[in-house]
């Protein structure tokens, strides 16, 4: 019940928000911050719960950001169904992916998901349909009552995509498949010994995990107003979504909301105050220093803490 009041309290607070005299600027980084909440979230659910480290982030992405764009060209379709069209489609090719690739293991399966991603990139660059290598310049429709800008409407629709993932990942993680793929990550030959469907939770963690990540990235055509291979498949979707997980905690939902913030948070005032440039290197710093000192995350050294001062 607290859960469900306080994604209440995050949903109204974000209308609340976007209806405020708050400047401008605020939507634009909150957007991104909340982008990566989503993202780090949704590989935390194959990465973090079964164990399978999927470098493909902007596949997913990608693959929802174009779907959105395909549908809102052809058909001229509202957000909401460029969202739950780029989920779709997303969650599918994470189901092909799944089938082919979750009996790999290790790096083995981390490179696949590389690859997946540069088999997308090339297929987008060579489709002129969508702007091919040049990309695509979009008019965003008209903002919707009773929003000022079409930026503060993504900031709220960015909001409620976090809590729809964190609901999804928090369920998963309590319930019999968040047992089950928990035990994959232990010992993936015991758990199947034992009973468990191993390939057929992978397979679910892989479409859940993916068709997320294209819902992200169904907002990000219009958020830009253009859309481009290179930055829409770009590697840095896959550093904030892992590093999210890794920072924050991959052993429970909050850690990747925790890590995400951080990430993007301390992303959105480098890029303002020092360089865009030095946004991966602060990453990356990151990412090693608790590997290193706190392989855990944020909720490991907190559980750590707790547990001294308990004494």
């Amino acid at each position: 019940m607290k859960y469900w009041i306080g994604a209440a309290v995050v949903v109204l607070a974000a209308f609340g928000v976007a209806l405020s005299n708050v400047n401008e600027y605020f939507f634009f980084a909150g957007y991104v911050v909340l982008s990566f909440v989503v993202l780090a979230t949704a590989w935390n659910i194959l990465g973090g719960y079964a164990g399978y480290v999927n470098f493909g982030t902007p596949a997913f992405f990608g693959m929802g950001a174009y779907t959105a764009v395909v549908l809102f060209k052809s058909l001229g379709v509202p957000l909401i169904v460029q969202i739950l069209g780029a989920a779709v489609m997303a969650g599918l090719l994470g189901l092909g992916v799944g089938l082919l690739t979750l009996r790999l293991r290790g790096i083995f399966f981390a490179i696949a998901t590389v690859a997946v991603i540069y088999i997308m990139e090339t297929l987008m660059v060579n489709w002129r349909y969508v702007g091919g290598a040049t990309g695509l310049q979009l008019l965003r429709p008209e903002v919707l009552a009773p929003f000022a800008t079409y930026t503060r409407m993504l900031f709220v629709v960015m909001a409620l995509l976090a809590v729809v993932a964190v609901s999804i990942a928090r369920y998963i993680q309590v319930s019999w498949i968040g047992r089950g793929l928990r035990a994959i990550r232990d010992t993936e030959e015991a758990a199947e010994a034992s009973g468990v469907p191993t390939l057929k939770l992978k397979l679910f963690a892989c479409v859940v995990s993916g068709a997320l990540m294209g819902a992200a990235g169904a907002p990000m055509p219009m958020y830009l107003s253009f859309i481009e291979p290179a930055s829409t498949f770009n590697l840095s979707y896959t550093i904030g979504a892992l590093g999210g997980s890794i920072i924050g905690g991959m052993s429970h939902w909050l850690g990747p909301i925790i890590g995400a913030i951080l990430i993007g948070s301390l992303q959105q005032i480098i890029t303002v105050t020092i360089s865009g440039e030095v946004n991966v290197l602060v990453v990356g710093v990151l990412l090693v220093l608790f590997v290193v000192v706190a392989p855990e995350g944020i909720l490991g050294l907190f559980k750590r803490w707790s547990k001294t001062s308990s004494r």
